[in-house]
């Protein structure tokens, strides 16, 4: 009897031992280059976060430059990342598509998807006034963030690139994106992805593309820019809204300033004409010198007042399940 009571014991000893975790808590966790933080770096914090878990973890990152290479793996949820300034806490790394893997000897690159300096694998997660960036010199593409999870939501952040800036790779998830700053080279904003820019600035920084979506085909929406601002740095004047990277590529500007660099064409068909039966490129109530729609490609689209008054986030996020961020 005593040796029953003793195994128990050593067994409820252990069980508690392995689930007395400190930071298994909503308490907020406090990053810190200057050491006044709980942790000096952001994957340390990350690290410690438990798997699945049901209530919001935010994890506040103090001023200062992070060089680190992110994950948020799959087993993650309910995370926020939240900086203390957007443009002074930058989380920075400089991979690009051209370097080679150190992983193997026949000299082989990284490529383009290995290039992410944040990749978010889990579910809910958000970030918050920070600056995600890759600078890398322009040798190849180089994505700042790459985006795998469901319903992702981005506030008052910056992403700062080069070619392939913002990377949303995983059809039928859902991202939103409210009063962000994105820039980029060549297709800085790509991917299959469900997306919607809520009053965000999008600046091209050379005469190219601003989106690649790869919307698959029995998917309704794709990327959705609504009361957005479309800049570019001086000197760049002739840009496409977009080229379909897949066959039935969905991107929508409506509400936004369009400015003088947009090609009067507006769109690319990737040097494709089949393309042009099939990619669902749309425009509604632009306004701004690249917003004159009496030269558009003839295969891409005018919304009717009465057909953009469908289009809300509500509407766009619910797919198998209910979502809407801007509640």
């Amino acid at each position: 009897m005593k040796k029953k009571i003793l195994l128990m014991l050593t067994i409820m000893s252990t069980f508690a031992a392995n689930a007395a975790n400190s930071w298994d808590n909503p308490d907020t966790i406090v990053v810190a280059r200057d050491g006044s933080g709980q942790f000096r770096n952001i994957d340390d914090a990350i690290d410690v976060c438990r798997a699945f878990m049901e209530y919001h973890k935010v994890i506040y990152v103090k001023k200062g430059t992070y060089k680190e290479k992110l994950i948020i793996p799959s087993y993650l949820t309910n995370i926020e990342i939240c900086g203390e300034d957007r443009d002074n806490t930058i989380i920075t790394y400089d991979d690009h598509a051209n370097i080679t893997n150190p992983k193997y000897t026949d000299g082989r690159k990284i490529g383009t998807f290995g290039t992410y300096t944040l990749k978010i694998e889990g579910n809910d997660i958000t970030l918050k006034n920070i600056t995600i960036e890759n600078n890398a010199p322009r040798l190849g593409q180089a994505v700042a963030l790459h985006t795998e999870g469901d319903r992702l939501v981005f506030i008052n952040c910056r992403f700062l690139g080069n070619q392939d800036t913002v990377y949303t790779g995983t059809a039928n998830t859902r991202l939103y994106f409210k009063d962000c700053y994105i820039e980029g080279t060549t297709d800085f904003i790509f991917g299959p992805s469900i997306a919607w820019f809520e009053n965000c600035d999008i600046k091209n920084k050379t005469n190219s593309y601003i989106t690649a979506s790869s919307t698959p085909e029995g998917q309704e929406y794709g990327y959705i820019f609504n009361n957005c601002r479309i800049t570019c740095d001086e000197g760049v004047d002739k840009c496409y809204l977009g080229r379909p990277w897949r066959p039935y590529a969905y991107t929508l500007f409506m509400n936004c300033e369009l400015g003088k660099h947009i090609r009067p064409e507006g769109w690319h068909n990737w040097n494709n004409e089949a393309n042009e039966k099939t990619a669902r490129y749309i425009e509604y109530n632009n306004r701004g010198e690249g917003a004159n729609i009496s030269k558009r490609c003839a295969w891409s689209k005018q919304l009717t007042k009465k057909e953009a008054a469908k289009i809300t986030p509500a509407t766009v996020f619910s797919m198998s399940s209910a979502w809407n961020p801007v509640q």
